[in-house]
């Protein structure tokens, strides 16, 4: 049914869209159009007053479609699609038209922004004119979540949703829990100790009877849908079984290989067969497979010759498991900017110039010094340490454009634990400005400069090398006016926050997007900061950004808040926005099949395409690609769109 009885209201934003548009000539002019009976402007129409206007107006005029000229569809499509159900109107019968972000906040000549709202605005009432009245698809609900990634985010994500009494698939794809924070010696403001807040919360994942644990795997595919996904989980050969495993550590000794060992950062060796370090969960030994001599055949076996308990397997294979879930959270974790990366600061191959995580294993009681600060290239103490921040960071021109937000408080952090473990020592922090936005965060900064004495030098190192055994720091102090040249012992870089290895690849199979910078991009920064674009799929952590510890920890049970919120419905609600197949006009061709990124088109028995609407986002992308234009998406369709370009065109 086509609506002749159109209502369109404008809204001022307060002054953001009325500063740049005439808003009341767009409601006049708008009132004149074909099919509209009601028009009005109101400064604030998401408000309650505007809200319940706009209820009045569609009962008073048995409105049968309605236009709404405010802001992004993103921000209120669905506040005013619930409007109109409580006036009694189908809300599919309700389209915003976006002359705030597309239109306002775009221009600065009030004139042409005005002509522009009101093409906006008409292309949106002929839209509007030719909608169907369309009900949502009803969809079931496995009530049962998926939580990628074990750091502390998915650690916390994963205990929320197993307390609410959901069961849960924690996948990792190390051979343990724990992620970058097991690495570190001690924890700011507080300096807590991070194994001692984490460990338990590890082991609370073991043993809780909700979770199911897989760890050195990795999701190779998703399929599905909202409530209904279905995972693919790859898990690499187990050749040690955690269940047979005693910890004796007799296979460690007869092991001829060593390695870097990747959980001190390379500042040590670990063998071939290992326990990345005392706390792991599972705990268990590791057989690694790419370090090892030889598995097929089996080169050495000194391992399994020794092992009483019979815990190694030389002939495991890689598992794959088939997970149903309702819902995924995605908390894959970030690592740092690679040292290879700072030529300014000679590419990683001096061996006193570390990253902060290296810094961190060196001042830890179980790193690669047992808790004793000491030069890696000669294992003496150094008395004189400088600390770089936005090392990576802040430099659009060469690294990272963005701010890795936790580095001033780590450095501060650094240079404290320095002067704890080197108490005649002298630590220099150069840094840009200080950010210090968290609880006890600025009286933290404040403690470590007057009472641990560390002088902070504002301005930026030009240039770090090695000469006479010492490593030379060449920058400019810009509040005193002069160059500074450091005879260094040791250089710590604040290496630059980045999503981890394989973030691209998660983004890919889960089909949720990524920002510029290559983190996880949220559905709204403001009112969906932990959705993600895709329904059911949720970000934590700090894959969505850099984070500190009690932000990734809130995200994490925010996250889990809206699985459990999204888990709880006995039925989801799917959009009916969604493909439709003129079979009259099909020929079996394929090509939507092949260009559905949803997988939600296949072929009949008839050889007619056949939309699954569950499946269907109703992207539109068959639509565009059918030469006999047989598809089309429901109210959107190619006469609605030829409809809008006319309109916006002044046809």
């Amino acid at each position: 049914m086509t609506a002749r009885r159109t209502g369109v209201f404008v809204c001022h934003c307060g002054t953001n869209i009325a500063a740049t548009v005439d808003v009341k000539r767009v409601a006049v002019e708008m009132g004149q159009e074909e099919g509209v009976v009601f028009s009005k402007d109101y400064v604030y129409m998401c408000s309650d007053p505007g809200q319940s206007s706009v209820i009045k107006a569609i009962q008073d005029n048995q409105l049968d479609g309605v236009v709404i000229s405010c802001c992004t569809p993103t921000l209120h499509e669905k506040t005013f699609r619930d409007v109109s159900t409580e006036a009694g109107l189908n809300p599919f019968r309700c389209e915003i038209a976006n002359i705030r972000e597309q239109c306002a906040w775009v221009h600065s000549n009030r004139d042409e922004a005005t002509e522009k709202a009101l093409k906006i605005t008409t292309s949106a009432i002929r839209r509007v004119q030719n909608n169907e009245a369309l009900t949502p698809i009803g969809v079931p609900v496995t009530r049962r979540a998926m939580v990628i990634g074990g750091g502390i985010a998915g650690i916390q994500a994963s205990l929320d949703l197993a307390n609410a009494g959901l069961d849960v698939v924690l996948v990792e794809k190390q051979p343990t829990l724990g992620g970058h924070m097991l690495q570190l010696s001690e924890t700011f403001p507080t300096l807590d100790c991070s194994q001692c807040i984490l460990s338990p919360k590890m082991v609370e994942v073991s043993k809780n009877k909700k979770i199911k644990l897989l760890t050195d795997a990795e999701v190779t595919e998703v399929s599905g849908f909202v409530g209904n996904f279905k995972v693919k989980v790859k898990q690499k050969a187990q050749y040690v079984d955690p269940e047979l495993c005693k910890l004796c550590d007799d296979c460690t000794h007869v092991c001829p290989v060593v390695v870097p060992n990747e959980y001190d950062q390379g500042l040590t060796g670990r063998r071939a067969i290992f326990i990345p370090y005392a706390q792991a969960i599972p705990a268990s030994f590791n057989l690694d497979e790419k370090s090892c001599l030889g598995l097929n055949p089996v080169v050495c076996g000194k391992c399994a010759d020794v092992c009483e308990a019979q815990a190694i397997n030389y002939d495991v294979k890689p598992k794959t498991y088939e997970e149903d879930v309702g819902a995924i959270v995605v908390a894959t974790g970030f690592d740092l900017y690679g040292l290879e990366n700072m030529g300014e600061y000679g590419m990683g191959k001096y061996e006193d110039v570390l990253d902060g995580l290296a810094f961190e294993r060196l001042c830890s009681a179980s790193g690669a010094t047992g808790g004793h600060v000491l030069r890696p290239s000669d294992h003496k103490e150094p008395k004189e340490v400088v600390f770089i921040q936005c090392a990576g960071s802040r430099d659009p021109e060469n690294h990272c454009a963005y701010c890795s937000k936790i580095c001033c408080m780590y450095t501060a952090k650094h240079a404290m634990l320095y002067k704890h473990h080197v108490p005649d020592g002298q630590a220099y922090i150069f840094y840009i400005d200080i950010r210090s936005g968290g609880k006890g965060y600025e009286e933290f900064v404040q403690r470590g400069m007057e009472k641990d004495g560390t002088v902070y030098l504002r301005g930026r190192v030009s240039k770090v090398f090695e000469k006479d055994g010492k490593i030379k720091v060449m920058g400019v102090d810009t509040l005193a006016g002069r160059t500074i040249e450091i005879d260094a012992d040791m250089v710590v870089l604040a290496l630059a926050m980045q999503p981890s290895k394989g973030t691209a690849d998660v983004a890919k199979t889960l089909k949720i997007g990524r920002d510029k910078d290559g983190f996880l991009a949220e559905a709204h920064p403001k009112l969906r900061p932990v959705e993600s674009v895709t329904a059911g799929i949720f970000l934590a952590g700090a894959a969505q950004g850099p984070k500190d510890i009690p932000e990734t920890v809130c995200q994490a049970s925010a996250a889990a808040a809206k699985v459990i919120q999204l888990l709880s419905k006995e039925q989801l609600e799917h959009s009916p926005a969604v493909a439709n197949v003129r079979l009259s006009h099909c020929t079996g061709c394929e090509m939507c099949v092949d260009a559905c990124p949803y997988e939600a088109i296949s072929l009949t028995g008839g050889g007619k395409a056949y939309v699954n609407e569950v499946l269907c986002e109703g992207c539109g992308t068959c639509q565009a690609t059918c030469l006999r234009a047989a598809i089309d998406v429901k109210n959107i369709t190619q006469l609605q769109i030829f409809d809008m370009i006319n309109a916006s065109i002044g046809g």
